[in-house]
């Protein structure tokens, strides 16, 4: 008896907790509030499309050409912070994008976060600031999105940058999106994972190579954490798990043919280095660069190589790069294909 008293009290204070916590979050995070956390909030601006605000940053001059840079998932415009301005420095009119849901971007209820529906979010944001056509920067789920932009929208497309991009749904085959997947177990997990710090910073020791363990600093989980605290954010977090799809990606990939640029850290955990070899043996005019001692993120763990490295490729007509020796200290290899299309399935 004593034991099934102890179990209720525990489970009710459980639950007493979770209500707590589910009734005391923010609704949303305001832009308005939060100026000092933003890096470069000078250069926001915001477009809105479908009735949504949508949250972007833009650096250089306007007749200079695009890259729009397209983040991953849990991410927002600070993972370009290091790598934008520089960019822009190169000659390039740099626009980075909150995703709907992510960021400062606003986050309905009724979008369902697909990677397809981001990618004809990215259609409408084109349109409304009159880009024809760009070099697609993607990161991770970013990667995903921009792959499937191209797909759909070719002629939308100069070249394409995808750095440890999703090909397919084994992210979501770890124990914790499982987890997070499931309805109700979701809900309850999420706001008590998105809100610790402790939790963000062991995320981030997995996601970059220890040698970039010192970036994780008070203002990085600070930039991070801070547009995911809110109500709207943990929805948006969830439908994007519970409607991730991209397995297209990797089936369809031999039907991009746009000069194509693969940066992949070798030791990248997330996203493994065997999906950027997937996509170069598939993609007909692409160029892998593993990078040593590197994780999921190249833009933010060796920024100026990537400055260097998008700058020569966009700068280049047929996306060409230098070749580079394999004994560098942070190039691993470079490897360039300019293989005969595969036949259409």
């Amino acid at each position: 008896m004593k034991k099934k008293h102890l179990a209720l009290g525990i489970g009710g204070a459980l639950g007493a907790m979770v209500a707590w916590k589910l009734a005391t979050r923010p609704r949303t995070v305001y832009f308005e509030d939060s100026l000092e956390i933003l890096h470069h909030s000078d250069h926001s601006k915001f477009v809105e499309i479908d009735g949504v605000d949508v949250h972007y940053q833009e650096f250089g001059a306007e007749h200079d050409p695009v890259l729009l840079l397209v983040h991953g998932y849990t991410a927002s415009t600070y993972v370009w912070h290091a790598v934008a301005p520089l960019l822009a420095e190169k000659g390039f009119r740099v626009i980075a994008i909150d995703l709907l849901g992510f960021g400062y971007s606003g986050k309905p209820k009724y979008f369902d976060y697909s990677i397809a529906s981001q990618a004809r979010m990215l259609q409408r944001f084109m349109n409304r600031l009159g880009i024809g056509k760009a070099t697609i920067v993607g990161s991770s789920f970013g990667g995903a999105v921009t792959n499937w932009f191209a797909l759909d929208n070719p002629e939308r497309v100069e070249k394409l940058v995808l750095v440890g991009a999703v090909i397919n749904d084994e992210p979501m085959e770890s124990v914790l999106m499982r987890l997070v997947r499931q309805p109700g177990i979701g809900e309850t997990l999420s706001p008590f994972l998105i809100d610790s710090r402790a939790f963000l910073k062991f995320r981030m020791q997995g996601t970059l190579h220890p040698t970039s363990h010192h970036l994780i600093t008070e203002d990085r989980i600070d930039s991070v954490i801070h547009p995911l605290q809110a109500a709207d954010a943990h929805h948006s977090l969830l439908t994007t798990a519970r409607n991730w799809n991209a397995g297209r990606i990797e089936r369809d990939a031999h039907l991009l043919t746009h000069p194509t640029l693969l940066i992949w850290g070798e030791e990248d955990t997330v996203i493994p280095l065997k999906n950027g070899e997937i996509l170069y043996d598939k993609m007909l005019n692409s160029r892998l660069v593993v990078l040593k001692d590197c994780g999921h993120l190249p833009h933010e763990e060796r920024a100026d190589l990537f400055v260097e490295l998008v700058s020569e490729f966009c700068g280049n007509s047929a996306g060409r790069l230098e070749e580079r020796s394999e004994e560098g200290l942070e190039i691993k290899q470079v490897s360039q294909a300019n293989k005969e299309p595969e036949p259409a399935s």
